[in-house]
């Protein structure tokens, strides 16, 4: 569904009937029956709530580990936005149910009229996705209804070590690492390694408070300056990180 963009189990459902592909990836004879559109997504919520997905990931680090190609010392954050299944018509006033106008408008694809209303996330809500968020990743870019996807990479080898997604909003990639950064086996001292968004006095602070030397790019333009010192890019370590 992800890699062709299928957006529903039940236009999945309708594909698998005559894609000999989509067939074949699932292992589905040419003439076997497909299961009805309800049973596949109590197999999909089943599959969230095992958490498989994410005891495979962990299985596949612990092989890594295991076969001492992962670095217990260096690590790397990074976020970035997943845009979310939901179109930006669903984007509506919270206190309105329906922006569709009767008439000749399809009901699944509303035609809508933005011009000049001003949409944010404190007063606005995804219809088809309550918990997406609208944001950009860099200020001249065009706002899309999002997630926060976030990365912990060791720095041996480059690999993905843990991962984190979070509503989308101006601490979240900063939360998300914090959070990854409590999940490091151990209790060594460790550098973190990250872009300017995270040259912050509040998450150099935390990072430190967690055993964590934060090894972030510094942000020399901002008021106020970098929330780094000295202590810190000083070290040759802190130049291998960047």
């Amino acid at each position: 569904m992800v890699l062709y963009s299928i957006r529903s189990e039940r236009r999945l459902m309708e594909e698998l009937h005559d894609n000999l592909l989509y067939r074949w990836f699932l292992g589905l004879g040419a003439d076997e029956e497909v299961w009805d559109v309800t049973a596949f997504t109590k197999n999909r919520e089943r599959f969230i709530e095992g958490e498989i997905a994410r005891k495979f990931f962990y299985e596949t680090v612990e092989q890594a580990r295991a076969q001492d190609v992962i670095s217990a010392e260096h690590f790397t954050v990074e976020g970035t936005l997943l845009e979310a299944w939901a179109s930006q018509k669903s984007f509506r006033p919270k206190d309105q149910a329906n922006r569709g106008g009767p008439g000749k408008d399809d009901p699944g694809n509303p035609t809508v009229n933005f011009r000049g209303e001003k949409r944010s996330n404190p007063t606005h809500q995804s219809s088809s996705d309550p918990d997406a968020r609208l944001a950009r990743k860099a200020h001249g870019q065009e706002a899309k209804l999002a997630f926060c996807g976030n990365l912990l990479t060791e720095n041996r080898n480059g690999l993905v070590v843990e991962t984190e997604l979070e509503i989308a909003g101006g601490t979240a990639e900063r939360d998300a690492a914090l959070e990854m950064i409590d999940r490091v086996e151990g209790n060594h001292q460790i550098t973190v390694a990250a872009d300017q968004a995270y040259d912050t006095k509040d998450f150099v602070r935390q990072a430190r408070e967690k055993g964590a030397t934060p090894h972030v790019a510094q942000n020399t333009n901002r008021p106020g300056g970098s929330a780094l010192d000295a202590r810190t890019t000083r070290h040759s370590g802190y130049q291998v990180s960047k």
